[in-house]
């Protein structure tokens, strides 16, 4: 074998071997882990507020904004905004009750309107906002404000919503407000599975104060 070949085949077996030492490298290097998540920070905002609506289960209210999707019928399909009487208005079909009814429900009404004019039409109706129920929580939180309701929620996952507790936030006498009725609520209690009958469901419109 000549010198140049020598050479040659060394430095091929080199390039050979710092390849491989790489790609070994590259497959055992960890990747960065996600940055993490304070607790009662934007994972649970998340959590209540980005999570979608269940289509079988949420009641359209007043306010609420909808998006009618029409498959491959773009001109029909677009966002709607459910008036205070509880109607929209769509293309085509014009006014129709939405207050009351689950997006589900509504999909097969508007689909029997539209099949008047089109051959089969496929209908999904989505909420995009909430904003018939909320409920409200104020004082020594973090995110003191209104919260749509979206989905079933309790006094404690309302105050993680909110971000958690103040420093000097009176934990022991937070109060629901709910009408002209008020509940008291213990939080040292109910962490401990003490009177966890005081943990309620909210319903539209509670109003939580932490003292």
């Amino acid at each position: 074998m000549s010198a140049k070949t020598c050479v040659a085949a060394a430095l091929f077996c080199l390039i050979s071997a710092t390849a491989n030492l790489g790609a070994q490298q590259d497959r055992s290097e960890p990747q960065p882990a996600p940055a993490p998540v304070r607790p009662g920070d934007d994972e649970n905002l998340r959590r209540a507020v980005g999570l979608p609506v269940d289509p079988k289960s949420y009641i359209i209210g007043p306010d609420d904004i909808l998006v009618i999707r029409v498959w491959r019928e773009p001109d029909l399909s677009g966002a709607v905004g459910v008036r205070p009487d509880g109607k929209i208005s769509l293309p085509l079909i014009g006014e129709i009750q939405a207050g009351g009814m689950t997006p589900a429900t509504l999909a097969e009404r508007i689909t029997e309107g539209f099949s008047k004019y089109i051959n089969n039409p496929e209908v999904i109706v989505q909420v995009a906002a909430v904003n018939s129920k909320k409920y409200f929580i104020s004082g020594e939180v973090q995110r003191p404000g209104s919260y749509p309701l979206v989905s079933p929620t309790t006094v404690l996952a309302a105050i993680a919503i909110a971000g958690g507790f103040r420093d000097y936030a009176d934990r022991k006498n937070i109060i629901i407000m709910r009408g002209p009725k008020r509940f008291k609520f213990n939080y040292n209690d109910v962490i401990k599975g003490k009177r966890v009958e005081q943990n309620l469901l909210l319903e539209n419109g509670d109003h939580i104060i932490v003292p």
